[in-house]
C-alpha cells in the first residue's frame, strides 16, 4: 500500500556525491557549510556508489556513507537514500556475463555505461537485493534518512535468453492459448503464425520486426519486468527493517516506459526536468515543462517531487546553454505550481572528471560560495522557505488531456498516412496549452484514469480503444461530460488489431458522424477551416490545417467549420453533437495552435470552467494548489516584456511584488481563504 508523503518543508537540494571526495575531508567539511548557506536541508546520496559500498564480491563498506549521513544529519540536513543499481561494479560483470544486456541483434554488451543490466537475471536480482538489505538494515531506521531513491532513471531493455523465457511466460499467461495470441496478433498475415509460445522472439532489426501487436506488447512486457525489478528492490528494503517510503526518478517524455503503471509500486513520483531554456520563446519551453509537471503529477493525483534540475548549464545537450538570471527562479517555482514539494538538482558539487565534470551544479570546480549560481540557488531556497505553507497543498483539475503512452507507442509504430511523423505529441500539447490558457488546471491522464472528476475532456488522436475505452467515453459523455475527440481516433484495439464496421468505433452515434479517408499532407501543404454561419459556438476565424485532414460523413452532427480546399472542400472539419447530459466535438485536421485558443475558450465558458483571473495575458501562466481551507494562486510571467496582471482583490500576496505588473520571469503567489 502506497503511503501518503508528508516533508512539513519544501526539499531544498540534490544529487551529492560524496564518494567522490573521501581523500579530501576539507572538501567534505566544506560543502555542509555552502548547503546551509544555500538552505539546502535534502541530499540524496547512494546513487552510483556500488563501487564503494561493495569494492568485491560480499564485501561491505558502509561506515563512510554513515559518516557522510551522520555530519550532514548534525546540521539539520537530511538524506534520500538511493540503491546503487543503476550501475553495477566491473568485478560483478567479470564474474556474472548474464548481468550484462543483451541488445535486440543478440550481441551481448560489455561493461560500461549505466543500466546496462538485465532485469531479469537472477543473479543481478540477487546481487541487488543482498546489497538494498543490507543498507535497509543499516540506515532504514536512521533519523536523518528519510525516503529511499530506488535506482535511477530507469530505461532500456534486454533481450538475452533469460529475457525471451520471461516474455513467452507473460504473453502465456495474458492470452492463455497459442491460437488465441494468433487472432489477436493477426499472424496470418505474411504467414507468420506461431505453433507455440516457445516459438516468439522479441523484435528485431534482424527478425520479426513488423508485426506491431508483438512489438507492443513487448514494450509492454519492458514494463512489466522493470517494474518487477522495482518490487525486488523494495521487498529487499522491507525485508531489511524499513519501512520508509520509495520513489524512483522517472524521466522528461521517456518512451521506454509506461509511467502510469508505476503508480502502485511507488509510494510518491519524482522525475528529472532538464528544459531547453532560451533555445525559443520561454513561454513555449515553459509550456513544455508545464505538460511535464502536470503529466508526473497526474499519475498518482498527488504532489510530486522534482528530483532532478540544473542550476545552471547542463552538459549533454548539443548545445548547452546557460540560464539567464532570473530563469532558475522561475523553473524551481513552476515545478513547485504545478505541485512539486521539491527543488532537488544535480549536482550539488561538479565531478573532477568523467562524463558529467561540466554538467552545471551548485558548487563548481572554483569551489567558492561567490558566484552567480551559488546565489541564484539561495534565492531558491529562501523563496521556498518563505511558501513553506503551500508544501503539501494538493491540485484539483476539471478538464484533462489524454496521452496515453500505449496509444503513443501505437501510433508511432502504425505504418498509416504518415511515416515521417503523426505529430501525436504535438497534437496533445496543443490541447493541453490552450486550456492552460483558460487560467485551468489541466491533468495529462492515460486511459486507466477515471473521467469523473473532469468537465472537459481532449482526447486527440485517441487511435486506440482499449479494454473497451469507448464505452468509458460514451459513460462520460452520457453523464454530463464534454469530450473533445479528433481525427485519427478509435481505429483499433489494444492488440493494434482494426475495428471493423466504421470509426471511431463504438463512438460513431455519440458523435454522430463517421470517419470514411484521411488524407496524409505533406509538410508544404495546408488547408483551412471556414466557419460556418450560425452555429451554436460562434467561431468567425478561419484557421490553417496541416499534417492530416479527416474526411467524415455526418449522420446527426452540427457541422461547425468546412475545409476552405482541395477535393473535400465543404467537408465538416469540426462538429457538435449533444449526447445524453454532455456534449461532443469532433476535431477533423490538426489546427493551428489558434483554433485551440479560440475553441478551448468558448467550450470552457459553455462547460462552467471559470478561472480564478479575468484576463490572463499573453505569456503569463496561472495555477492554483490548494488545501480545506486556502486556495494559493500561482502567476508567472514567461514573456519577454512586462505583463499587467490584475487579480481579484479577495487575494493577499504571500510571495513576490506588491505591483501587478511583473517582469519577465516574474513569480507571484497569492492565497484566499475559501
Amino acid at each position: 500500500m502506497a503511503k501518503q508523503i508528508k516533508y512539513g518543508r519544501y526539499l531544498h537540494g540534490g544529487d551529492y556525491n560524496p564518494e567522490q571526495w573521501l581523500d579530501r575531508p576539507d572538501i567534505l567539511q566544506k560543502d555542509i557549510e555552502y548547503f546551509k548557506k544555500a538552505h539546502i536541508n535534502t541530499v540524496s546520496v547512494g546513487i552510483f556508489s556500488w563501487a564503494v559500498l561493495e569494492p568485491e564480491e560480499g564485501k561491505y563498506n558502509f561506515d563512510w556513507l554513515e559518516e557522510i549521513i551522520n555530519n550532514l544529519y548534525k546540521e539539520g540536513i537530511y538524506t534520500i537514500l538511493a540503491t546503487p543499481s543503476g550501475a553495477r561494479p566491473k568485478w560483478m560483470a567479470d564474474k556474472y556475463e548474464e548481468v550484462l544486456r543483451m541488445d535486440p541483434d543478440r550481441t551481448r554488451r560489455f561493461f560500461g555505461g549505466r543500466h546496462n543490466h538485465c532485469f531479469t537475471s537472477p543473479v543481478y536480482r540477487e546481487k541487488v537485493h543482498a546489497i538494498d538489505k543490507k543498507l535497509a538494515e543499516r540506515f532504514g531506521k536512521h533519523p536523518a534518512v528519510m525516503l529511499w531513491h530506488i535506482s535511477n532513471e530507469f530505461g532500456g531493455e534486454c533481450h538475452c535468453p533469460l529475457c525471451q523465457a520471461k516474455f513467452r511466460e507473460w504473453l502465456k499467461e495474458k492470452y492463455g492459448t497459442i491460437e488465441n495470441l494468433n487472432k489477436r496478433w493477426c499472424t496470418t498475415f505474411w504467414s507468420h503464425k506461431y505453433n507455440s509460445f516457445d516459438q516468439i522472439e522479441s523484435p528485431s532489426p534482424k527478425g520479426e520486426n513488423e508485426l506491431h501487436a508483438l512489438k507492443l506488447d513487448w514494450k509492454r512486457f519492458v514494463t512489466y519486468q522493470t517494474i518487477d525489478f522495482i518490487k525486488n528492490e523494495v521487498d529487499a528494503i522491507r525485508e531489511g527493517g524499513s519501512e520508509l517510503p520509495v520513489t524512483a526518478n522517472l524521466m522528461y517524455d521517456y518512451d521506454g516506459l509506461d509511467y502510469k503503471k508505476f503508480k502502485d509500486v511507488l509510494d510518491v513520483v519524482s522525475w528529472d526536468n532538464y528544459p531547453s531554456w532560451h533555445k525559443k520563446e520561454e513561454y513555449l519551453t515553459a509550456v513544455d515543462a508545464e505538460m511535464q509537471h502536470d503529466l508526473m503529477r497526474s499519475i498518482r493525483k498527488e504532489p510530486f517531487l522534482l528530483m532532478e534540475s540544473c542550476p545552471s548549464a547542463t552538459n549533454w545537450k548539443p548545445i548547452n546553454k546557460l540560464k539567464k538570471p532570473g530563469m532558475h527562479l522561475a523553473a524551481s517555482l513552476q515545478a513547485v505550481a504545478h505541485g512539486s514539494d521539491s527543488v532537488l538538482y544535480f549536482q550539488l558539487r561538479q565531478s573532477q572528471g568523467a562524463s558529467e565534470k561540466f554538467h552545471g551544479a551548485v558548487i563548481d570546480h572554483y569551489g567558492g560560495d561567490d558566484t552567480r549560481v551559488f546565489r541564484e540557488v539561495t534565492e531558491v531556497g529562501e523563496a521556498l522557505e518563505q511558501i513553506q505553507e503551500t508544501v503539501g497543498t494538493s491540485m484539483r483539475s476539471q478538464a484533462a488531456v489524454l496521452y496515453d503512452r500505449e496509444n503513443d507507442w501505437a501510433i508511432a509504430d502504425v505504418q498509416g498516412p504518415r511515416n515521417v511523423d503523426m505529430h501525436y505529441r504535438e497534437a496533445v500539447q496543443k490541447n493541453y496549452r490552450a486550456l492552460r490558457e483558460q487560467g485551468l488546471n489541466v491533468d495529462v491522464i492515460a486511459m486507466e484514469h477515471s473521467l469523473s472528476d473532469y468537465k472537459v475532456l481532449a482526447a486527440p488522436m485517441a487511435y486506440m480503444f482499449k479494454d473497451g475505452y469507448e464505452e468509458k467515453l460514451r459513460t462520460y459523455v452520457e453523464n454530463g461530460g464534454t469530450l473533445v475527440l479528433s481525427y485519427w481516433s478509435g481505429l483499433v484495439d489494444g492488440t493494434d488489431r482494426c475495428f471493423l464496421g466504421g470509426t471511431p468505433y463504438g463512438l460513431m452515434d455519440v458523435a454522430g458522424l463517421r470517419s470514411t479517408e484521411t488524407d496524409a499532407l505533406y509538410d508544404w501543404e495546408e488547408n483551412h477551416a471556414i466557419p460556418e454561419a450560425g452555429s451554436h459556438l460562434g467561431i468567425s476565424n478561419v484557421y490553417t490545417c496541416k499534417n492530416l485532414c479527416e474526411l467524415v460523413k455526418v449522420s446527426d452532427a452540427e457541422v461547425l467549420m468546412r475545409y476552405g480546399e482541395d477535393f473535400y472542400q465543404g467537408y465538416p472539419v469540426l462538429t457538435h453533437k449533444a449526447f445524453g447530459k454532455g456534449h461532443v466535438y469532433y476535431v477533423c485536421a490538426d489546427m493551428e495552435i489558434g483554433f485551440y485558443q479560440d475553441f478551448y475558450g468558448r467550450v470552457a465558458a459553455e462547460a462552467g470552467l471559470k478561472s480564478p483571473i479575468e484576463i490572463i495575458p499573453e505569456g503569463v501562466s496561472v495555477t492554483v494548489r490548494e488545501n480545506e481551507d486556502t486556495e494559493y494562486l500561482f502567476i508567472q510571467n514567461y514573456a519577454r516584456k512586462p505583463q499587467a496582471v490584475p487579480v481579484p482583490a479577495e487575494y493577499e500576496l504571500l510571495y513576490g511584488t506588491e505591483s501587478e505588473v511583473m517582469a519577465p520571469l516574474q513569480t507571484r503567489i497569492l492565497k484566499k481563504h475559501k
